[in-house]
């Protein structure tokens, strides 16, 4: 049957900060946006930032029932302004990734029996093992992930399975300190979810299963064979399959929409509750990359992720399962010092002004006359240094740069560093490669063309300020007719198409390939003495 020329659909995102969600029609128009902020909307929960930082400083959780009140209460402001649920035809969303939920026994039939008259934080308040989940900002299981490597064979091991090394922030190893240190909770738990698709089961009215990208940031799934590693998981906590289901294909419809949704808000019967996923995979859909692409994202972290067919998993980044086409995967790396190392070489170098920066980087040559900097202001993630590193021609260690090549050192370095770990990852530079901008740092062009070069690709803006929530929704449409063969960028073809920057500069090729070999060494050369 036809669908209603007012058909939508919506894509959620479960953020550590905030719930957001996005309508768009058939033809993509965005018709309706809206959010809940959990700090100053749901004050009762106490939350900064939306989260609890434990006094030991390294436990960082969130409220459970915080996630469904912001649920409650951004369907009511929908509800309120007027959106039409009827006209949903299949929903899908995100959630904060490596987040874990735990169900008390008993879950599973408190959410096929909810009464369409009560909110849902009402009905669902004692249904959880655990009341404050682990989030991505914990870094409390160091003991866990050193316990998995060991188990597994080391570091590389694990990430030659999962896709990651041991992360302290990783679901698995955080399930696995529950295990350890609450375990009357965890043998009260009927099931785990990640937040992703803890928010689908909502929807669902009963448990929704992991998809395979989430899922690929658990330190727990076999990425090449999309099932749960018998080693992680004996290494991690016992009964422990049981405990979270069969992971599933990222685009599959797990079923119809809760008769709740149905009688409360006017929902249609046959709406469709798509897999959730996690935000970064979610992000890689609202940017619609495909096959060969790389994205950077140049906000206060930078980020990089890359579309790759014959991902090379290592100690460092990660890799995950594709979003959007399950025979593909993405390679995702995080830099902590992005903009704000930025903005601190332009208040020193070039007076606060970005034009002057930019004056420095149009006013010095590609390679910066084989001057290499490395700009750690705060601990690394990738690599894991701090301090500030600065070489001449011959690869000797220098003091100071003038000002335009101090500008210039610090972007090159930093994008050298994004290309090198690409590369490591199994990212190739190929033709027709593009990469496409986002973020802060993304407006200006002579940064951009600096990217442009040590890639020798041509870079592409795009604007999504809700890039995650958006690529849900087209993942919402997508997941329809997925069965049906339609890839993704068939299904999204309508969409906004990102705008051509810059194209790199004629001999970048060459000077950047001499330029990333000698990075290479230099780091390898820091990392030696700073472990000595």
């Amino acid at each position: 049957m036809a669908a209603p020329m007012n058909s939508c659909y919506l894509g959620f995102d479960f953020s550590t900060q905030q719930l957001k969600v996005v309508a768009i029609q058939e033809n993509l128009d965005l018709i309706h946006q809206n959010n809940v902020q959990f700090d100053s909307e749901l004050p009762e929960f106490r939350t900064q930032g939306g989260v609890h930082v434990h006094p030991d400083g390294l436990a960082v959780t969130s409220p459970v029932l915080m996630w469904v009140k912001a649920l409650d209460l951004l369907l009511e402001k929908m509800k309120v302004a007027g959106f039409d649920f009827s006209s949903v035809k299949a929903l899908s969303g995100s959630g904060q990734q490596h987040g874990s939920v735990y169900w008390r026994r008993g879950a599973r039939q408190a959410l096929r029996n909810l009464h369409p008259d009560k909110p849902l934080h009402e009905l669902l308040q004692d249904q959880f093992a655990v009341e404050s989940s682990p989030v991505w900002m914990d870094s409390s299981t160091s003991d866990q992930c050193s316990n998995l490597e060991k188990c597994v064979g080391g570091a590389q091991a694990v990430a030659d399975i999962t896709g990651s090394r041991a992360y302290e922030r990783f679901s698995g190893n955080q399930i696995a300190k529950i295990h350890q240190l609450n375990s009357d909770a965890y043998s009260d738990t009927e099931r785990i979810s990640l937040v992703s698709s803890f928010a689908a089961s909502l929807f669902l009215g009963d448990y929704a299963a992991v998809d395979y990208s989430d899922g690929s940031g658990m330190n727990l799934m076999d990425i090449f064979l999309k099932r749960w590693s018998p080693t992680c998981l004996q290494a991690t906590a016992p009964g422990l399959e049981d405990k979270l289901g069969a992971p599933v294909p990222s685009t599959a419809v797990l079923g119809d929409v809760s008769s709740y949704f149905v009688k409360r808000f006017g929902f249609p019967k046959d709406c469709k509750v798509v897999t959730f996923t996690g935000d970064n995979p979610g992000s890689l859909a609202g940017m619609r990359l495909q096959e060969g692409d790389v994205a950077v994202s140049l906000g206060t972290s930078d980020t990089v992720f890359m579309w790759i067919k014959e991902p090379k998993p290592t100690v460092e980044g990660h890799v995950f399962c594709n979003p959007v086409d399950s025979q593909a995967y993405m390679a995702l790396i995080c830099f902590k010092n992005g903009s704000l190392t930025r903005e601190r070489i332009r208040n020193s170098c070039a007076g606060g002004s970005w034009d002057v920066f930019s004056e420095g980087l149009r006013g010095t040559c590609m390679g910066n006359q084989g001057n290499i900097g490395m700009y750690f202001d705060t601990m690394e993630i990738t690599p894991p240094a701090v301090g500030i590193y600065k070489f001449n021609k011959d690869d000797q260690r220098v003091s100071d740069f003038t000002e335009q090549e101090e500008i210039r050192a610090l972007v090159e370095g930093q994008f050298l560093a994004k290309r090198l770990y690409a590369e490591k990852l199994g990212y190739k530079i190929m033709p027709g490669t593009r990469v496409l901008a986002t973020g802060g740092a993304s407006s200006n062009m002579d940064i951009l063309q600096v990217l442009s070069d040590v890639f020798n690709a041509p870079v592409y803006t795009i604007d999504l300020a809700n890039s995650a929530c958006l690529g849900c929704a087209y993942r919402a449409l997508h997941g329809l007719v997925a069965e049906g063969g339609l890839t993704f960028q068939e299904a999204v073809r309508n969409a906004p198409k990102p705008q051509l920057a810059v194209s790199p500069t004629p001999g970048a090729l060459k000077v950047y390939e001499e330029q990333l070999r000698r990075y290479r060494q230099l780091e390898e050369i820091i990392l030696r003495d700073t472990k000595q």
